[in-house]
């Protein structure tokens, strides 16, 4: 194989997030307590690994370089966001509806034809993408080929109204 050829295999996948907070305790309330993330390891009081499913970390959180630091600069270079994938739109459903009763803010909700999904920021500052993929044979693609993919006002109501079924 030629190196100047070469492509991420399509089976690869982004296996976890570590993220640098300044509270654990603070940060364990948000991604456990409001999005209902599972602890899966404890590295004292500087770090907890936390999962869906049981897998062995989704996201990692530590307080190693960070313990009661200021949220990084939101104009500067770091991290966007972390986006989680929820597996079907009555999942996103439901965490959307958990939020809004917990009152915890959100910074966006926007339909992108591939996606629909939900915006916020962590105890920390830290972007999350909360979103679930619509199937790929709904997808709509421009005359040459590429997917089509856009930035739209989100159906909130639309997409409440799928706990109702």
């Amino acid at each position: 194989m030629d190196i100047d050829q070469y492509t991420v295999p399509a089976q690869t996948r982004i296996g976890h997030v570590h993220l640098k907070v300044a509270d654990l305790d603070r940060a364990l309330d948000f991604y456990c307590g409001i999005l209902g993330f599972e602890i899966t390891t404890r590295y004292g009081g500087q770090a907890v690994f936390i999962s869906a499913g049981g897998y062995h970390h989704h996201i990692g959180l530590n307080t190693w370089y960070s313990k009661d630091a200021p949220a990084a600069p939101q104009h500067g270079v770091g991290l966007f966001h972390t986006a989680i994938l929820y597996p079907t739109r009555k999942d996103l459903a439901f965490i959307l509806n958990r939020l809004l009763k917990a009152d915890y803010p959100l910074t966006g909700a926007s339909d992108h034809g591939v996606s629909e999904a939900l915006y916020l920021n962590d105890p920390d500052g830290n972007g999350v993408e909360l979103y679930w993929d619509r199937p790929a044979d709904q997808w709509e693609y421009l005359p040459d080929g590429s997917i089509e993919m856009y930035t739209k006002s989100l159906n909130i109501p639309g997409l409440l109204a799928e706990l109702k079924k």
